[in-house]
């Protein structure tokens, strides 16, 4: 796939910095797959990114036949031999890098979906394992992964102030209300978006609209092939989409961010600053009442 770069001016480029988005084709085995991303990091690298980010499942495909076991023989703990190759790389390449991986999860025989922010140096500053199971639409992540029970807190990084969510979190508006609460500036949303009919509607759909209520930027890697849509997206704080690498190809896609142009919509749209809390405080008991009631029989 081409990368696609948008142009600067002289003026602008000491403000501007590069997004690499690597939309990725996982296969079942670790080491291609980690052998590939290393590529990916070298090549954002080379043309000056200061954030490469890959998608959901970059440690491995789990096809559905495959059993939770196998699974856990597969994952391993973050001190492990995928996640040191992974920093070794990043530090030679002194490029941030968003990786996930599958997580051994203590006491039982599934794993946490974990996305790591590394930085520039090799160090670890960010940890976010998945809070929201894809259990829908006929699929139970919950027979594999382990949920997890924290939001990672935003951590400063080249391009910005990096909140981090994953795939199904996406549908979800509290999780990135809060992290930009937080001071998200760029929210990165690792995925592995499956096919299926109005997939590609509610993916674009959902990355505008956390992009629009929060006036942050979205960076959204996504697996392609096998049972994934593509369509790996950047889109601005006014909902603008800067990139969208369609469902064809992996690759390498290259957007620029200017964390400026979050506060300058902040202020035309002050969505954050007009929230009225004090009435949403009455109704806080709700968020526990909803109990699902099968109409359809």
């Amino acid at each position: 796939m081409d990368v696609n770069i948008r142009s600067t001016s002289n003026d602008d480029k000491q403000q501007k910095k590069k997004a690499a988005i690597v939309q990725f084709r996982s296969s079942i085995s670790k080491e291609e797959n980690l052998e590939k991303a290393l590529h990916y990091i070298d090549e954002a690298s080379r043309l000056g990114a200061s954030l490469v980010a890959f998608p959901e499942f970059t440690m491995a495909y789990s096809p559905e036949e495959q059993d939770a076991d196998a699974l856990y023989h597969i994952a391993e703990r973050i001190d492990g031999n995928f996640v040191s190759a992974i920093r070794e790389k990043v530090r030679a390449c002194m490029v941030d890098t968003v990786v996930t991986m599958y997580e051994r999860g203590e006491g039982s025989n599934r794993v946490y979906d974990t996305a790591l922010l590394i930085d520039s140096n090799g160090n670890i500053r960010s940890v976010y394992r998945k809070i929201h199971l894809y259990d829908a639409l006929g699929f139970k992540e919950s027979a594999k992964l382990l949920p997890g029970n924290e939001v990672a807190v935003p951590v400063d990084a080249q391009l910005g102030r990096l909140g981090m969510m994953i795939c199904y979190d996406v549908r979800f508006p509290e999780m990135s209300r809060i992290l930009a609460l937080l001071g998200t500036e760029v929210l990165v949303i690792p995925s592995a978006w499956v096919q299926g009919r109005m997939k590609y509607e509610h993916w674009q759909t959902m990355l505008r609209a956390r992009a629009i209520e929060n006036g942050c930027y979205v960076i959204a890697p996504d697996q392609v092939g096998n049972i994934y849509i593509g369509h790996s997206m950047a889109v601005d704080p006014f909902g603008s989409v800067l990139l969208d690498m369609g469902e064809g190809d992996e690759g390498l896609g290259m957007v620029e961010v200017d964390v400026r142009h979050v506060y300058e919509v902040r202020s035309r749209l002050p969505l954050l600053n007009n929230r009225r809390v004090d009435v949403y405080a009455r109704y806080a008991d709700t968020m526990q009442r909803y109990v699902y009631d099968d109409k359809a029989g």
